[in-house]
């Protein structure tokens, strides 16, 4: 099977891992990305103009005549070039903010027309005019794993002596709602006899992060919204506590999971974070989210394609060799 991908960013990591684990399975893939900016993490602000996807219709359309089975279209605005041929099936996979942001309208208009539409969590299937698979991002359990706390703090360069509370993510994305978090953890300070110290980190290597999520005695997640954050699978896939307002998939990625809270107010995430802080234990996340594995994505994905196929197969009256 040979598929070509378009995707605003071909760097960022939930969509690397994706493709690795598709080629894994035999799938060839080509990866087309719009001129511009091409820093663009999953819910990230688009940083894009309108005009950097008219000219990728070109190079788009160009490449659709060549030998591929499908177009898998990754986020909502990659999708109008791939819709402008007719002879390759279209499959879109919407990453939160293409659904929930500015250009939500056009990703719901878009996403009747395409063939099948992959989404993070069903919240965002509840929004869609149309059906669609939900299929969370995975994570690598290999790399997310559990490792001794001194350590992780030793790494880190983190004050062993404090409570570290993560926020991972620069304070300055707008969506993920910094201010709120840092009000919640100078409240905690406040209540509890230990110091409470806020982290954020940007810049920091894929591989490393494990550390950061084993030196954290918590993760605080404050976001307007999200589809399905890969931060709080990768931070379960550490056991770290997670305290987080119902946004996304995380009520349903923390149900089962002990030292973890979902919360619905400000002063519920101070009552939660404190809660969470006082017992000092870890939580059994990894145990929880052990199908969140990337191989169990790839798969579902791949079914996805197959059925793709299929239906085009059974359009055309012809018996499609599977891959």
């Amino acid at each position: 099977m040979r598929v070509l991908n378009l995707t605003t960013n071909r760097t960022a990591r939930f969509y690397v891992q994706q493709v690795e684990a598709l080629e894994a399975r035999g799938v060839r893939q080509t990866t087309l990305s719009p001129p511009g900016d091409q820093y663009m993490e999953m819910d990230s602000d688009e940083t894009r103009s309108p005009l950097d996807y008219v000219r990728f219709a070109p190079e788009v359309l160009a490449h659709t005549r060549g030998d591929y089975d499908l177009v898998h279209a990754n986020y909502g605005l990659s999708v109008p070039p791939a819709l402008l041929q007719s002879r390759l099936p279209v499959v879109l996979s919407l990453w939160g903010s293409d659904l929930m942001g500015e250009y939500g309208w056009l990703s719901k208009r878009l996403a009747r027309r395409c063939d099948a539409v992959i989404v993070m969590s069903q919240e965002m299937a509840d929004l869609l005019p149309c059906d669609a698979y939900v299929i969370p991002h995975g994570v690598n359990f290999d790399r997310f794993r559990p490792i001794s706390q001194a350590d992780a703090l030793t790494a880190t360069g983190w004050d062993p002596d404090v409570k570290n509370v993560l926020f991972p993510y620069p304070p300055n994305r707008e969506v993920k709602n910094y201010p709120l978090a840092e009000r919640v953890v100078r409240a905690a300070d406040e209540v509890l006899d230990d110091d409470v110290e806020i982290r954020t980190i940007s810049g920091i290597a894929h591989e490393d992060m494990h550390r950061y999520y084993n030196a954290a005695d918590a993760m605080l997640m404050t976001s307007r919204h999200e589809g399905s954050p890969n931060s709080v699978k990768e931070a379960l896939a550490c056991n770290t506590p997670i305290v987080s307002l119902d946004v996304g998939d995380v009520p349903e990625q923390l149900s089962g999971v002990t030292n973890a809270a979902v919360c619905e107010s400000e002063a519920d995430l101070v009552a939660q974070l404190t809660r969470v802080l006082r017992t000092g234990e870890r939580s059994n996340g990894r145990e929880v989210v052990r199908e969140l594995n990337l191989d169990h994505m790839a798969d579902r994905i791949l079914e996805v394609y197959e059925t793709v196929l299929d239906e085009q197969a059974a359009d055309a009256g012809q018996h499609r060799v599977p891959a």
